[in-house]
């Protein structure tokens, strides 16, 4: 039977989590790994400050009432005659809204999710660097959580509950001794989830303050991502076959919760009970034409949040033949590996590097960033 942290590499060794004896031990200062060293320096590069209006203004206007933030095909509740024949034209554009209002919030637990999770490896992970590297994307987590939090006062006034199936999964993996099960898990899934909605609303949204928001974040997360990467690299090669069968069975295991259930309407019961909606009415309806095959159409966008999250185990070398075939049933998985490494947002997130540049460094010359610094 397989347990315990499967660690391949000494850069990911850890410790239990009240085991702060270890990291007083002398031999472990000589030791630091160099993996980490470029995206740690890049930190200057992509820092920006939610606090600092130079960066972004959380007073730029909307009107909320008049305008709706996502395009109506964004939601799929909106497919059903259920909904659009209970709702008039001005209460669609508020219904939408709050259903962006659910997702942000959403977003806003799993930035405090990530903050909390980083934090976690601070104390376990024994490597100077790689914990270094933990300590950094804590505080850049941490200005997620203000910088949406502010957004979100900006346009609704207080964001909504965490949804069951996003909660669950985030203290599980907070919780988790196991590191690979917070690599996966956070590192992975749920910022690969991330990557893909800030770029389907950075693409789509009509807010120009959200979709300066989306990028700023964008910008830090794309390096968050390599973080996994470089696990994926330097772990997955060296696994037995039982510990891959574990770890990849229980990737698909946190891949298919969230697909069923992360947007199921029943977890955004309060956003329907304010417009007097039935949200198993809706579930009816799209049981009735949400099939295999629609799902599958949707995840060709390059943007799909669950395109992205099957792209990124692909990647990693976590999916083999024997789980290949449930994710093909949604995704062509030859189009995904004929893709290679390049993620969805990289190229978003390249362009708001360059504009946090231009400010962070006006009277320096600087030279590009590489989103593949490893």
């Amino acid at each position: 039977m397989v347990t315990g942290n499967i660690t391949k590499d000494a850069m990911y060794d850890a410790v239990a989590p009240d085991d702060f004896e270890s990291m007083l031990e002398l031999d472990r200062y000589g030791n630091r790994t160099t993996a980490f060293d470029k995206i740690i320096s890049a930190t200057h590069d992509h820092f920006w400050d939610p606090l600092d209006k130079k960066y972004i203004d959380f007073d730029e206007p909307f009107d909320m009432n008049a305008q709706a933030l996502m395009p109506e095909d964004f939601f799929v509740p909106m497919q059903t005659n259920y909904v659009r024949e209970n709702l008039d034209p001005a209460q669609r554009v508020r219904f939408m809204n709050e259903l962006v209002r659910w997702n942000l919030s959403a977003i806003l637990h799993g930035e405090q999710g990530a903050l909390n999770l980083s934090a976690s490896l601070c104390h376990v992970l024994k490597d100077q660097g790689a914990q270094e590297y933990a300590a950094n994307q804590a505080r850049e987590e941490a200005r997620h959580v203000t910088a949406f939090a502010k957004y979100i006062k900006a346009r609704w006034g207080t964001p909504l509950p965490c949804g069951d199936t996003l909660k669950n999964l985030m203290v599980e993996i907070i919780h988790a001794p196991e590191v690979y099960k917070k690599i996966i898990g956070m590192q992975m899934l749920i910022e690969g989830l991330a990557m893909g909605a800030f770029a389907t609303f950075y693409q789509n949204t009509t807010d120009p303050l959200g979709r300066k928001l989306f990028q700023l974040v964008m910008t830090d997360e794309a390096f968050h991502h390599k973080f996994g990467k470089i696990w994926a690299d330097r772990t997955v090669p060296k696994l037995t076959p039982e510990e891959h069968a574990v770890v990849e069975d229980w990737a698909a295991h946190c891949f298919q919760n969230l697909l069923f259930n992360l947007v199921n309407p029943h977890q955004q019961r309060l956003v329907y009970e304010q417009f007097g909606l039935d949200p198993q009415k809706v579930m009816d309806e799209l049981a009735e034409i949400a099939t295999d095959e629609m799902r599958r159409q949707e995840m060709k966008e390059a943007t799909n949040i669950f395109r992205v999250l099957v792209k990124t185990l692909l990647n990693a070398g976590i999916i083999s033949e024997r789980t290949r075939p449930f994710y093909a049933m949604y995704v062509d998985m030859e189009e995904l590996k004929a893709e290679g490494d390049r993620m969805v947002g990289d190229d978003i997130a390249e362009d708001g590097i360059a504009y946090l540049q231009a400010i962070n460094f006006r009277n320096r010359a600087v030279q590009p960033v590489l989103l593949a610094a490893e």
